[in-house]
């Protein structure tokens, strides 16, 4: 059995993989780039398993190759697999809900406290030479431990420039209640936050047994939250959901959070209301279009913004688990028992 791996993976979980058949890496695997569709549909054609992180396994991938029993995608949802060519040759495709889901919600609190807080504020001021001492003007006490820092209160001082809020006590609004969501709203229980949460979807069970509020409309979370986070897969339905309107019902003290997808926010409304500071600020990991552009308002003019590139599901963590999510369930496939993270057509 032939399985042609493009995906990025953790080699000690992929270790059961190599007892199944032959492992061609290729592309992602070994770092290379994104394969182009003919490349990809030659050098696969005699696969019978493929797996793959981004490479798209197009209409003609699938029917370049006969020998083709499955195809596993490593992400949240496969969404560069063409389903209806898979259904017609009923090839199972196999996916990793969850993978990344305490990573992104991991990162997603650290946008929260790095906003809140103005911590990359505070470093770069540091950095650049502010609030800093020549090594001379350092002073110990007796016992040779250095005196402790008391800052003044005028308007220049770091006390006064980085203050900021803290999280225990505010009201953090989820748009969004799905896995991520959920591990977001278990983490901020414990810095004790109070959770609002915004999701159609949603089933009673998901909320009934955990100290949390279902607000039935949105901009009823948006006018009471101090934090609002969003957690959505990019649908017609949530494309613009936290749209202008919505966003003029924040408080003047309240801070979004987009670690998502960028599309569910018109960003151009946001911007607005941060230059205007009509909210206090946002923390960003997904922009309407990417990469960001080096003349984006985020990085050239806005001083209440804490952004990264895209990296909130960036773990070695994230690795693990979807190897082992694909491995398993290809042994699995291989065994003729039911698969765990088969995806419905």
């Amino acid at each position: 059995m032939k399985i042609f791996f493009t995906a990025e993976y953790d080699e000690s979980a992929l270790k059961p993989l190599y007892d199944i058949g032959e492992v061609v890496k290729d592309g992602w695997a070994i770092g290379l780039p994104k394969m182009e569709e003919d490349e990809f549909a030659k050098k696969s054609q005699d696969a019978d398993i493929i797996i793959t992180s981004y490479d798209d396994v197009t209409r003609k991938v699938i029917e370049n190759a006969p020998n083709l029993k499955l195809i596993a995608c490593t992400r949240a949802t496969p969404v560069n697999v063409d389903m209806e060519a898979a259904k017609e040759r009923n090839i199972p495709v196999l996916y990793t809900p969850g993978r990344n889901s305490d990573t992104t919600a991991e990162m997603t609190i650290g946008l929260m406290l790095a906003i809140a807080r103005k911590i990359p504020m505070a470093y770069k001021a540091l950095k650049e030479g502010e609030f800093t001492a020549d090594p001379s003007a350092v002073k110990e006490t007796k016992e040779g431990l250095k005196v402790d820092m008391v800052w003044d209160m005028k308007p220049g001082s770091p006390y006064v420039v980085f203050k900021g809020t803290q999280l225990k006590g505010k009201k953090l609004g989820i748009v969004g209640y799905g896995s991520i969501g959920k591990r977001v709203g278990h983490i901020a229980r414990a810095f004790g936050m109070e959770l609002l949460i915004y999701d159609p979807f949603l089933c009673p069970i998901d909320i009934e047994a955990i100290d949390v509020r279902k607000v039935e409309k949105l901009e009823d979370m948006m006018a009471e939250a101090d934090f609002v986070t969003c957690h959505m897969k990019i649908t017609p339905e949530t494309t613009g959901i936290i749209s202008k309107e919505m966003i003029a019902k924040m408080k003047p003290t309240a801070y979004f959070i987009n670690s998502s997808r960028g599309a569910i926010l018109d960003e151009e409304a946001l911007i607005e209301a941060l230059r205007e500071k009509r909210i206090a600020g946002a923390a960003f990991d997904v922009y309407a279009k990417e990469p960001i552009a080096s003349n984006h308002p985020y990085i050239t003019e806005l001083d209440n913004v804490v952004i990264t590139p895209h990296i909130a599901g960036a773990t070695d963590d994230v690795l693990v688990n979807h190897t082992r999510q694909i491995v398993a369930d290809v042994q699995r496939f291989v065994e003729g028992r039911s698969m765990l993270y088969q995806y419905r057509y």
